[in-house]
């Protein structure tokens, strides 16, 4: 550990943990991340990760999560006590390219995996995970938090400004902080789920095969990352004793023989855990300098793919906030806003797969200057790229041309997107039109805000020296086509660090309005 004590504390190293580690450390922000288990977790369990997601590791710059997840396979049924199959249907719907959507085909990662993704990126800033480090209690003051955490039966006092509990639906953070988790658990829906290897005659590994039925059936999904045998297999039977199932290799051994009609060889039970249909959500998000996010606010059902991508999007949500209020920058009130933001969402039962829908047009901090007043706001809507208000997902615009100053390897808009400053995106017919804006932002600190002019491909521009960070031309015109802005208008978009719009408006006055309800006095 430094001699200096890093400001934030971060309790559970699973993807949620990990995401706001690592938006922290690209932030500027030292961070410690302690997890109670002495070894890294092991198991497939939640793989399923939607595009809105891939979106956020690729603001990360963590390439690897598109690059090594696999498509969901076609899912075959088949006829009771036979090797014939009924139905072959896809998991999801099918979606078609655009240029404004670059990441459409959701994916499936074990959460293994990812973890030691996100761990090596960590590591990158010189942080690691400290494993076997359990947090035993805290107290907070106006001025910061003092943690006993306890590792091989020695207690430490750490001191630190602020900690994000993401500790599980099982943790201690919610528990201490004193947050209702309300909500149900339904008791007839349960299931033992886990990684397996195994081969078995006329099981093709290019499907997800379903035997039985909903209320008692086997599912075995392939997956190379446990093995080349390996699969992750789901068991339900609401006449069986689960928790039983769970703890006895013999017994799952003996459904899944039984269940497929086909010879089984069994190599290994790699890992296994007993689920049931629990959807709970804590009444808030934060209190005072601490914070919970992932399960340890909302728990859904296993078969939803919702936990792991409501859970990193807290914490990429929380991160950029945090940052600026620990550099000074931010009023500690912009905090707030993490538990007005992520509350509605964590609510959600049934997910509008992909979440390239889920908006924060609600928001105390969006600004729109071209939002009908009054009109109704779906928190959790279904994605129209016919329609934009600021508190939505910024769309990407592949195939920008850059001109001026400087060479970039920036051509697409989610390349210039990163969580440790806020993007003012200039549509202007001409660089001479942005240039008020661009002196206005002036101002700002450009660590944490950077500019670009987006010129129509009507620009007859070849350089221009521009205070701009960057300057294109939409020769395509998918940038124009994205935002919703005619090749003569003047239109200003401020992209959040989360990849969020944060403002649209039409000029310099907008710009400041908006950026006055994010930092202090400038």
């Amino acid at each position: 550990m430094n001699s200096t004590r890093p400001p934030v504390l971060v309790v559970g190293a699973g993807p949620a943990g990990l995401v706001a580690a690592l938006t922290l450390l690209q932030n500027g922000i030292p961070v410690r991340i302690i997890d109670k288990d002495p070894n890294p977790r092991i198991g497939q369990r939640g793989p399923g990760i939607w595009p809105r997601s891939f979106e956020l590791f690729n603001f990360l710059n963590v390439p690897e999560v598109n690059e090594l997840a696999k498509p969901f396979p076609t899912i075959r049924s088949y006829k009771h006590g036979t090797m014939e199959f009924a139905t072959e249907s896809l998991t999801t719907q099918h979606v078609e390219p655009t240029p404004t959507i670059p990441f459409h085909v959701p994916k499936m990662i074990g959460q293994q995996l990812l973890d030691v993704i996100l761990r090596r990126h960590l590591e990158k800033f010189l942080c690691s995970v400290e494993m076997g480090t359990e947090l035993r209690s805290f107290e907070q003051s106006d001025e910061g938090v003092t943690a006993v955490l306890a590792k091989n039966g020695i207690l430490e006092t750490f001191n630190t400004k602020w900690v994000i509990g993401a500790d599980g639906a099982r943790g201690i953070m919610r528990k201490q902080l004193g947050l209702t988790f309300l909500g149900e658990t339904r008791d007839d829906v349960r299931l033992v789920m886990g990684d397996i290897r195994l081969r078995g005659v006329g099981l093709n590994r290019a499907y997800w095969h379903r035997f039985g039925t909903f209320k008692r059936g086997v599912s075995l999904r392939p997956t190379d990352e446990i093995g080349e045998d390996g699969w992750q297999f789901a068991i339900i039977d609401n006449d069986l004793d689960m928790t039983q199932v769970a703890q006895s290799e013999e017994l799952i051994f003996e459904i899944i023989a039984s269940t497929i009609p086909a010879e089984i060889t069994f190599n290994k039970l790699v890992w296994v855990s007993e689920f049931m249909a629990n959807i709970r959500m804590v009444n808030k998000f934060s209190e005072g300098r601490v914070f919970v996010a992932g399960d340890a606010a909302h728990v859904h059902s296993p078969t939803g793919g919702q936990g792991l991508n409501s859970s990193i999007q807290d914490t990429f949500n929380l991160g950029w906030k945090l940052a600026l209020v620990e550099k000074g920058l931010a009023d500690k009130s912009l905090l707030e806003t993490y538990n007005a933001e992520r509350l509605p969402h964590g609510r959600r039962t049934n997910p509008i797969l992909f979440m390239l829908g889920i908006n924060y047009r609600f928001s105390d901090i969006v600004l729109d200057e071209f939002a009908i007043p009054g009109k109704p706001i779906n928190a959790y809507g279904v994605l129209d790229e016919e329609h934009l208000e600021a508190g939505d997902r910024a769309p990407d615009a592949p195939n920008l041309v850059q001109v001026g100053a400087g060479e970039s390897d920036v051509k697409t808009l989610f390349s210039l997107y990163r969580p440790w400053y806020h993007t003012v995106l200039v549509f202007a017919p001409s660089h001479a039109d942005a240039a008020p804006i661009l002196g206005a932002l002036e101002v700002y600190d450009t660590s944490v805000v950077r500019s670009a002019v987006v010129l129509p491909s009507s620009a007859s521009v070849t350089s221009v020296a521009s205070p701009a960070d960057l300057v294109f031309v939409d020769q395509e015109g998918h940038g124009y086509s994205a935002y919703l802005v005619e090749a003569g208008q003047m239109r200003v978009f401020v992209i959040r660090p989360d990849g969020v719009i944060g403002a649209i408006v039409h000029g310099t006055e907008g710009v400041k309005r908006y950026f006055s309800g994010i930092f202090l006095d400038v």
